[in-house]
């Protein structure tokens, strides 16, 4: 299952999938885990998907560039 971390709140972060939220302990995360990033679970515990994290900050980073470019008068 793969999850979105979604915002940190003191201790925990807020993991989004499949639109729901789940906290969980920020500690149990990796150290360099951010807002946006991408998770999935393993025996040996979370991982970030680096591709998958990046691709998706590119595409809406375009989708917000494009928007920004349409609302130019």
């Amino acid at each position: 299952m793969i999850y979105t971390i979604d915002r940190f709140e003191g201790d925990f972060a807020v993991l989004e999938h499949d639109g729901g939220f789940t906290d969980f302990l920020r500690d149990k995360l990796p150290p360099d885990a951010h807002e946006g990033d991408l998770l999935e679970w393993h025996d040996d515990g979370w991982h970030i998907l680096r591709e998958d994290t990046d691709s998706r900050r590119q595409a809406l980073a375009e989708r917000r560039r494009r928007l920004l470019e349409g609302n130019q008068s």
